[in-house]
């Protein structure tokens, strides 16, 4: 089956459901491209508050990226026909997904221990609406997967194209939002 899928799109060819989420990745890479400009105008415009952005952002990054190296190691057991390992690590992913989101929770919480809230300075609200964006991301991606989930758990493990397609797309989609959360803490590191 895998062959009439490579003959369908051919060698070279982009599956179309993968060209959509490259798409639609560049499409959100924009955005925050847009959000970090926008940051370094309100800046450069004064009346712009400094801080030292709280440890907590930098824990974050260790388990976001755990999770990275967790679902890589499902799909490759989901590849390989390993049940067990591919259910555990995926699971593990779904943990270490939500546990990102629970420290961004408190991250913002020690922001505004410090006195920074979501409307004291224009500096500060930049740190909340553009990690808040990136953690809706987040929850978008434990939705799928959640789906991916149930289909480790509830269907027998058969390495189809259409499911090692839907793999590809969330393991692809994973990996973006988890380089984005590298790229938007190596920005907030260099202004704050």
């Amino acid at each position: 089956m895998e062959a009439v899928v490579e003959r369908a799109y051919g060698r070279n060819k982009i599956h179309p459901q993968k060209f959509a989420l490259w798409v639609a990745c560049g499409g959100i890479l924009m955005m925050f491209a847009a959000f970090t400009s926008a940051i370094i105008v309100r800046q450069a415009a004064g009346n712009w508050l400094e801080f030292r952005l709280p440890d907590i952002f930098y824990y974050n990054t260790i388990v976001i990226l755990l999770s990275s190296i967790s679902l890589h190691s499902s799909y490759l057991a989901f590849r390989r026909g390993n049940t067990s390992l591919y259910r555990g690590m995926l699971a593990l992913t779904f943990v270490l997904g939500a546990a990102f989101i629970a420290l961004q929770y408190q991250g913002w919480q020690k922001l505004t221990a410090i006195g920074i809230e979501l409307t004291t300075n224009p500096s500060g609200s930049f740190i909340y609406v553009i990690s808040g964006v990136h953690a809706a991301h987040i929850l978008g991606g434990l939705g799928a997967l959640s789906l991916a989930l149930l289909h480790a758990y509830l269907l027998p493990h058969k390495v189809t194209p259409a499911r090692k397609l839907r793999f590809e797309l969330t393991l692809t989609y994973w990996h973006f939002v988890d380089f984005l959360w590298l790229y938007l803490l190596f920005f907030f590191t260099m202004l704050y």
